[in-house]
């Protein structure tokens, strides 16, 4: 089943209204340098989920964290003032996983790639057990025994 697309352009304008709000809107100190990677938004358009990464340390994670947790009515009264929808979503704001994610796999990548090149060294110098071609072929005639 597929998404909803009337959901899919309500969430991307809930992420545009989302970045206006958040540079101009919110005077808060603790915001710090936040990008809003996603927004995702429930088939009955009365949730939005806005993903968010932080460039910086933990405790700085968690400040932005708090400021967007006080900021939120405002956002949200943006949201309303931006959309012409009859409900206002609510809105929860989720710290994305997306970079850490991406550095956990090119450390796979990475590994696998190492592994490529030990297993191409391995057969480089490998060697049959047995014949090159162990399986039996049917004899050929030569032109004397005919």
């Amino acid at each position: 089943m597929g998404e909803n697309p009337r959901a899919r352009k309500i969430a991307d304008r809930i992420r545009e209204i989302t970045v206006n709000a958040l540079e101009r809107e919110v005077k808060d100190p603790r915001l710090g340098f936040v990008t809003v990677t996603d927004v995702r938004v429930t088939g009955d358009l009365q949730h939005a989920s806005i993903f968010y990464t932080v460039y910086g340390t933990d405790e700085e994670r968690e400040d932005t964290a708090t400021a967007l947790s006080s900021a939120k009515g405002l956002v949200r009264r943006e949201i309303g003032k931006g959309l012409s929808l009859r409900l206002t979503p609510s809105i929860e704001f989720f710290l994305d996983a997306l970079p850490e994610n991406a550095t956990t796999i090119e450390h796979l990548l990475d590994e696998a790639r190492v592994r490529d090149l030990e297993t191409q060294k391995a057969h480089e110098s490998a060697q049959y057990a047995g014949d090159a071609d162990p399986y039996r072929k049917p004899r050929e005639l030569e032109d004397d025994e005919d």
